[in-house]
């Protein structure tokens, strides 16, 4: 069923036949020039893909927020070992994650660079 005011929209266009759009076309190239056509038109598609990956991306964008907020918290294992060669930590590569974690902390107080809780 159409809406109510389907007939106005309808109206509004009605004019515009094969020859008008022909005639409107000609203006766009004049306007514009044959070299700025091809990025009109590219400049188009990209509002139009922005658009579709953006209503799309509201029904997903959840996920991707709780997804960042998981690896926020997570410290990336080379900037760990990174962190333990700074602090003085001998072979921070043959140690496991959490207890590499647990050393750099400790090293970390007894540097003064963390506050005891």
């Amino acid at each position: 069923m159409l809406p109510l005011h389907y007939p106005v929209y309808r109206a509004q266009f009605e004019f515009l036949n094969g020859f008008e759009w022909i005639i409107i076309l000609l203006i766009i190239l004049l306007i514009f020039g044959p070299s700025k056509l091809p990025q009109l038109a590219k400049g188009l598609g990209q509002a139009i893909y922005e658009f579709r990956r953006a209503s799309q991306g509201l029904v997903e964008e959840k996920p991707k927020e709780e997804e960042k907020e998981r690896k926020k918290s997570e410290l990336d294992e080379e900037t760990l070992k990174a962190l333990a060669r700074k602090l003085g930590v001998e072979n921070p590569d043959n140690m496991e994650k959490e207890q590499l974690a647990r050393i750099v902390v400790e090293k970390a107080k007894e540097k003064g660079l963390i506050k005891e809780a």
